[in-house]
């Protein structure tokens, strides 16, 4: 079996393969500080918790925009598991020619996430993953990775808001009955949710226009991004599970 694990910025996301199914997801904080051991001993129980013995898991491969985590993340991994992962940064096999002006400064996040829309949808494609930033990013026809865009997220948003502003209160995010919204929380709900629905409208049709790549799939994935995408015709495919996959597709090019 294979565990994936992708750092966040605010969760760590892990996955258990067995060859090409996903058997197993858990998510734990990034937020909070651990030592290799704690590191270790939570994986552990998480697997052992579903049933899947630590003994099964024959390799890993980790994605990280977390760099100060990785010290004790993959010594945990390390000592309780016995196995050295296999980290997602320059150099590794992709299968995607990275156009950009300085790909060292890519995240491991939406490489990954493109490789595995890559592979599920084929391209071109645009990939969009509703973060605590939500990122749009480009492939053309010939695999090239060739424009990204970061703005913030929709909870990043929402916390500006009620951190920021005394009177606001912090809410649940989802969207409103109705955008003429008649009292404070609703009025939040709406500002953000058709905020986001505006800005990925426009920032898809733009990235359409200027690439003039117009027969393009867009792919959406990310906690909050079932909220966004069934209420715009602008993204095609909802998958929660793209990122651990393309992490799937990446091991396996690894091996090859």
């Amino acid at each position: 079996m294979l565990l994936v694990i992708d750092v966040g910025n605010t969760n760590i996301t892990l996955g258990v393969f067995n060859k090409k199914d996903l058997i197993a997801k858990f998510r734990v904080t990034t937020k909070m500080q651990r030592t290799s051991d704690e590191f270790g001993i939570c994986i552990c129980d998480l697997l052992e918790h579903r049933n899947i013995e630590v003994n099964d898991i024959k390799d890993i491969i980790v994605a990280s925009v977390v760099p100060n985590i990785m010290h004790s993340l993959l010594s945990g991994m390390i000592k309780y598991l016995n196995i050295t992962p296999i980290v997602v940064e320059a150099g590794i096999k992709t299968g995607i020619k990275l156009k950009v002006e300085n790909p060292k400064q890519l995240g491991a996040d939406r490489i990954v996430d493109v490789v595995g829309a890559k592979e599920l949808y084929g391209g071109p494609i645009i990939v969009v993953d509703f973060g605590t930033a939500t990122t749009y990013d480009m492939i053309n026809e010939a695999d090239e990775f060739i424009a990204g865009v970061t703005a913030p997220g929709i909870r990043t948003s929402a916390m500006s808001l009620w951190k920021e502003a005394a009177k606001l209160p912090e809410i649940e995010i989802m969207k409103p009955a109705s955008i003429l919204a008649k009292e404070t929380i609703t009025s939040m709900q709406a500002g953000l949710v058709y905020g986001q629905i505006g800005q990925t409208e426009y920032i898809i049709e733009c990235m359409k226009r200027e690439s003039g790549i117009r027969n393009i799939t867009t792919v959406a994935t990310g906690g909050l991004g079932a909220v966004i995408a069934k209420e715009t015709k602008s993204i095609d495919i909802y998958n929660p599970d793209l990122t651990l996959q393309g992490m799937r597709f990446i091991y396996d090019k690894q091996r090859k």
